[in-house]
C-alpha cells in the first residue's frame, strides 16, 4: 500500500476512482430515490435520472478537457469563470430568472434547460482567488493586498446569492472564502474578524426572516410542526433508522413514497441509508474521506502555488458541503438546503462538481513526480517510435 501511494500518479487515481464510484452510485440512487416522484409529477419514472445522466455526460466532457489543461490555461479559465458567474448571477434578477423552492437563483433558457449560477460561482471563487493569491504571494502579509480585490469580489458574488434567498449556498461560499484566506496564511485576527461579521450577518438574516427562524426553532424542538418545518428532518431519521446494517435493498425505500419529497436532492443520504444500510452509508463517507485525502495531498505536494491553492480550495468546498449536508440529514444542523456533492440530483451542481474534479485532476498531473513521470513516458514513447521507424527502414 505504501509503495502504491509513492507512485507518481497515485494522487491522480486517488481522486479519479472515488469520484467515479460516487458519481456512479449517485446516478443509481437518483433513479431509485426519484422514480416515484417523477412518475407522479411527470408521468415518467426516469425523468430525473435521464437529466442527471445527460449532465453527467456533459460535465464529464468538461472535466476531461480541464484535466488536460496547463496551469496557465486554468488561470485564464478562472478569470473567465468569475466574470461569467457574476454576469449570470445578475441575470437571475432579470426576466430570465425564476424561482424554485422559494429561491430565485435560477436562469431559464427555454422550457427544459436551466442553470444555477451560484454553483459556478463556488468554483470561480476558488480558481480566481488561487491565481490572485499566487501572483501576490510576497505581499499577502499586508492586509490590503490580502483582502483587496479578493474580498469585495467574493462578497458581491455571495451577496447576490443571499439576495436570491439562498442563504445555505451563501454560507458554503463564505466558508470557501475563509478557507482560501486560511490557506494563504491570513492571521487569526483577520479570519476571526470576518467570521464574527459573517455570524452577525447570518444571525440578522435568520431573525428577520420567518421561515428561516422556523427552521431554527424546529431544529431545537422536534415536536414543533411535524407536518411542516420538521417533516423532512423527521422522515430522514426514519429512513436512516429503518435501514439497519444492510438496508432494505436497492429500490426498496419507503420514505420516497411521499415522505421525503427532497429524497433525490438534499436528502439523498437518507435514502442511501434506508436502502443500503449503515454499511452503504459508511462506504459513501469513506469515499469522501479518500477524495478529501487526495485533494489535500495534491495541495501539499504541489510546487506550483496556483495548483496548491486551487486543490486546497476545491477539496475544502467538497468536504465542507458534504459535511453540512450529512449534518442536516443526521439532524445535527438546521435545514440549509445544500445538496450532497457528486451524489444529489441537480444539473448545475453536478456540472460544477465535475468541472472542479477536472481541475483537481489537472493539478494532480502537475505534481513534481507526476511531471517527471510524464516526461519519462513521453521520451520512452518517442524512442519506441524512432526504433520502429528505423526497423521498417
Amino acid at each position: 500500500m505504501v509503495e502504491w501511494l509513492a507512485h507518481p500518479q497515485a494522487s491522480f487515481y486517488l481522486v479519479l476512482v472515488p469520484a467515479v464510484l460516487l458519481l456512479g452510485l449517485g446516478v443509481m440512487m437518483v433513479l431509485s430515490a426519484s422514480s416515484v416522484y417523477a412518475f407522479v409529477r411527470y408521468d415518467d419514472a426516469y425523468y430525473f435520472v435521464k437529466r442527471q445522466a445527460l449532465f453527467l455526460v456533459l460535465g464529464g466532457g468538461f472535466a476531461f478537457v480541464l484535466a488536460r489543461r496547463s496551469p496557465k490555461q486554468l488561470k485564464i479559465f478562472g478569470w473567465i469563470l468569475v466574470v461569467t458567474s457574476l454576469l449570470l448571477q445578475v441575470a437571475t434578477f432579470t426576466p430570465l430568472g425564476y424561482s424554485n423552492n422559494g429561491n430565485t437563483n435560477w436562469i431559464r433558457f427555454g422550457s427544459w434547460f436551466g442553470i444555477q449560477p451560484s454553483e459556478l460561482a463556488k468554483l470561480a471563487i476558488v480558481m480566481w482567488s488561487a491565481d490572485l493569491f499566487a501572483r501576490k504571494h510576497k505581499r499577502l502579509s499586508d492586509p490590503r493586498h490580502l483582502l483587496i480585490p479578493f474580498l469585495p469580489v467574493s462578497l458581491i458574488l455571495i451577496g447576490l446569492v443571499v439576495l436570491q434567498s439562498d442563504l445555505g449556498t451563501g454560507m458554503i461560499m463564505g466558508a470557501i472564502v475563509l478557507a482560501a484566506l486560511w490557506y494563504v496564511g491570513a492571521s487569526w485576527k483577520v479570519i476571526g474578524s470576518l467570521l464574527a461579521a459573517v455570524a452577525l450577518g447570518v444571525g440578522v438574516l435568520v431573525v428577520t426572516t420567518p421561515y428561516r427562524m422556523s427552521r431554527i426553532l424546529g431544529f431545537f424542538n422536534q415536536d414543533l410542526d411535524p407536518l411542516g418545518v420538521n417533516h423532512q428532518p423527521i422522515k430522514a431519521i426514519f429512513a436512516l433508522a429503518s435501514g439497519g446494517w444492510w438496508g432494505l435493498g436497492l429500490g426498496a425505500s419507503r420514505q420516497k413514497w411521499g415522505g421525503l419529497v427532497e429524497s433525490h436532492t438534499d436528502y439523498m443520504l437518507a435514502v442511501i441509508g434506508e436502502e443500503l444500510g449503515l454499511v452503504g452509508t459508511l462506504l459513501v463517507l469513506s469515499l469522501f474521506l479518500v477524495l478529501g485525502y487526495a485533494g489535500f495531498r495534491i495541495a501539499m505536494r504541489s510546487d506550483i502555488r496556483f495548483c496548491r491553492y486551487t486543490a486546497a480550495g476545491i477539496t475544502s468546498w467538497f468536504m465542507i458541503q458534504a459535511l453540512v449536508n450529512i449534518a442536516v440529514v443526521l439532524r445535527m444542523m438546521p435545514v440549509l438546503g445544500v445538496p450532497l456533492p457528486l451524489l444529489s440530483y441537480g444539473g448545475s451542481a453536478l456540472m460544477a462538481n465535475l468541472m472542479a474534479l477536472g481541475v483537481l485532476l489537472a493539478c494532480a498531473r502537475q505534481e513534481p513526480e507526476a511531471r517527471a513521470f510524464a516526461r519519462r513516458r513521453a521520451r520512452a514513447h518517442q524512442q519506441a517510435l524512432v526504433t520502429t521507424a528505423q526497423g521498417r527502414g
